[in-house]
């Protein structure tokens, strides 16, 4: 089995980290995953945090995808979620690389340049 390289790359938006995923699926590199950067731990599900469908808790969940919490845990805590900056729309404010979405792909270690050439064209900072 030939070695693989880890890529990582960060994205503004969801979108565009998908975009990228796509475009490396298309060229064959399926080993690909999106993740969304957080401050609390929490971690997306876009089922819940739905606001279309009624089922968004909290202004802070659609923004910070904290809708994963337990319902038993502090409510001050989702109160001071929904102060952070990011909610306004500064997505990546006080984030390691100041970007909301983190892309993280796995190549063969010929085709990485391919791949970080396919990400960047798809608006990733790798």
């Amino acid at each position: 089995m030939p070695e693989e390289r880890t890529i990582i790359a960060s994205f503004p938006s969801s979108s565009k980290a998908r975009k990228a995923a796509d475009a490396l699926a298309g060229a064959g590199l399926t080993d690909v995953h999106i993740r969304r950067n957080s401050r609390y731990g929490v971690s997306q599900d876009t089922h819940i945090n739905d606001p279309i469908s009624h089922q968004a808790e909290s202004l802070a969940s659609l923004v910070l995808y904290s809708t994963n919490s337990p319902n038993d845990e502090n409510q001050a805590t989702k109160v001071l979620m929904g102060a952070d900056p990011s909610v306004s729309g500064l997505s990546g404010y006080g984030l390691a690389g100041g970007a909301a979405f983190t892309l993280v792909a796995f190549a063969p270690e010929a085709r990485v340049d391919e791949a970080v050439g396919i990400i960047k064209d798809n608006g990733g900072d790798v």
